[in-house]
């Protein structure tokens, strides 16, 4: 198998989902894992409506994650995974650590969340610039720090603690001089000299650091314990040791703190780019949505970002698609409409049939592969091909769905005609939404020469609860055709026992191009039509046709 599917592959249908957009998404996505494995997951472009709700309550399936947008996001670039450092990490570990991973940017972390940045060029100023001797002792640089910078050993003292007060002294003079020089708490770099050391210590330096790996004296360490003076021993000279020691600083002295830039793997690189292209740094950090510490991405990351790969069920249209699709990677398509504008990068594998669903294709699928289709699945296929077909009455419906349908409903272990009664009422039970809810449920857009048009559809086997439905949503069918930009709105009040559906409009030749679609002459606000019940057979195809005359 291409190495593709080893990144997640995105099985999702169209917005406004319906159960068999959903149950595709669902079957399909187990059928693809069985047979190749690799990461497929079924998703939704949209929220679920009740009869979709209740046939994966019914099985007792988890409901798909909902994806808003399949644009490319931080979390496809490739993120340089550097842990975050410690902001007590020495100026030269730090430098070491940039040096080893090829970065020039460090991350600074406290309990997970970002504390700082430092950089190379930070470093390097600070290195070139700075020559106030008291630096160390206002970074507050641990002696932790000093010892392993200069490659050293403490011999008396307490490693943890650190540098509060002084300046860093080199006792080049006389002890007599010294005595002008060295104050309380200072840092003094120095040799092998008894008489120096007596002196430094006796003039309460905090530290002396004895170079060249010069032994010391009991009587020196006694009186440095005595006066709390800390002795390091480094086997480097005088000059190397003047040259490190600054490089001992913590690098939160220096980082910056306030004011930075971050991105969060959620973020869509088309909203980050201008970002990163305004700011000289090259490395910036990446968050999770809790605002913890992950990594580091580049401007170069930018070239190797991978689109996410999707394959879509139930659609080909791209303004059904999940938002973004045009910029994701398109690797299957499996539907059962009209063929229309989704456009691919490359060839995919497409597979589209006049059948009643989309989940009927998915069921021959499932037996060319020879996989067994266990009792869930069985149901989820099942209920996607009722509900598809409206029982089999639908004119969409062909012999296969029907010999599909019957031999899932084995499978699955149900009584259709019964498990249909109550899945069609769960899904016309509609008394806690809105209009414009109620409206979206199962709703499409299609687009006709220049025109927009939109058709929802509501199925019931009750006349009385389509006419409470039709109530609740008549007064709000102009502004909901408005809002969405429509040039003419259609929904269907679909009554499937008595295979007719009542037609309710809005836009200015919504019912002219209805008359002339079916020859009728209505003049009121509802037009019956007998025998319509399908939106994609039946509806669409006449307005298309009338419009395009």
């Amino acid at each position: 198998m291409d190495n593709k599917v080893n990144r997640p592959v995105f099985v999702i249908g169209h917005k406004n989902p319906d159960t068999d957009s959903i149950c595709a998404a669902i079957t399909y996505a187990n059928l693809k894992n069985k047979v190749f494995g690799g990461n497929y997951i079924a998703c939704r472009a949209g929220h679920l409506n009740e009869e979709t709700q209740f046939v994966l309550s019914y099985y007792d399936v988890p409901v798909p994650a909902y994806i808003k947008d399949v644009r490319t996001q931080v979390r496809d670039m490739e993120i340089r995974t550097l842990d975050g450092t410690s902001g007590k990490l020495s100026l030269k570990n730090a430098w070491k650590k940039m040096r080893d991973a090829d970065v020039v940017t460090l991350c600074a972390t406290e309990d997970g969340k970002l504390s700082g940045i430092v950089t190379t060029n930070d470093i390097v100023e600070t290195y070139m610039d700075v020559i106030d001797p008291h630096i160390l002792s206002q970074a507050g640089t641990s002696y932790r720090n000093i010892v392993e910078t200069l490659d050293g050993e403490l011999i008396v003292g307490d490693i943890e603690d650190n540098l509060k007060t002084g300046k860093v002294v080199i006792a080049a003079a006389s002890p007599e001089m010294m005595e002008n020089v060295i104050e309380k708490g200072d840092i003094v770099i120095l040799g092998n000299r008894y008489e120096t050391q007596l002196c430094a210590i006796e003039l309460d330096a905090s530290c002396i650091i004895v170079c060249e790996g010069a032994e010391v004296a009991r009587t020196i360490k006694a009186q440095a314990a005595d006066h709390g003076t800390r002795i390091i021993t480094t086997p480097h000279d005088t000059f190397v040791v003047a040259r490190l020691i600054n490089q001992s600083m913590p690098i939160d002295h220096i980082m910056k703190k306030s004011n930075l830039v971050t991105f969060y793997m959620d973020e869509y690189i088309e909203d980050i780019q201008e970002v990163m292209a305004s700011m000289r740094h090259r490395y910036f950090p990446v968050l999770d949505r809790n605002d913890n510490y992950i990594g580091m991405i580049s401007r170069r990351n930018f070239l190797g970002a991978q689109k996410k790969q999707l394959i879509l069920v139930d659609h080909n249209e791209k303004n059904q698609a999940v938002n973004g699709a045009d910029a994701a990677d398109i690797l299957e398509i499996i539907d059962h409409h009209r063929l229309r504008t989704i456009e691919t990068a490359g060839p995919v594998f497409f597979r589209n049939q006049p059948l009643g669903s989309t989940c009927t294709i998915i069921y021959l699928m499932y037996k060319e592969y020879g996989i067994e289709i266990d009792k869930t699945t069985a149901g989820l296929l099942l209920s996607a091909i009722l509900s598809d077909t409206l029982m089999f009455r639908s004119p969409t419906c062909t012999n296969v769905d029907r010999k599909a349908g019957e031999e899932l409903s084995n499978l699955a272990g149900v009584n259709y005609e019964e498990f249909a009664k109550e899945m069609f009422h769960a899904g016309s039970n509609l008394s806690g939404k809105t209009a414009d809810e109620i409206l979206h449920q199962d709703f499409k857009k299609f687009t006709v020469d220049d025109m927009t048009i939109g058709i929802g559809q509501i199925n019931s086997m009750s006349a009385e609860e389509l006419m409470e439905i039709k109530d609740k949503v008549m007064p709000e069918l102009k502004k909901s055709a408005e809002k969405d930009g429509l040039d003419m709105l259609f929904f269907m009040l679909t009554n499937i026992l008595e295979e007719s559906s009542d037609v309710i409009y809005a836009g200015g030749k919504a019912l002219h191009t209805l008359n002339s679609a079916f020859g009728l002459s209505v003049e009121s606000d509802t037009v019956r039509l007998q025998g319509v019940v399908s939106r994609k057979k039946q509806l669409l195809p006449a307005i298309v046709e009338t419009i395009q005359q």
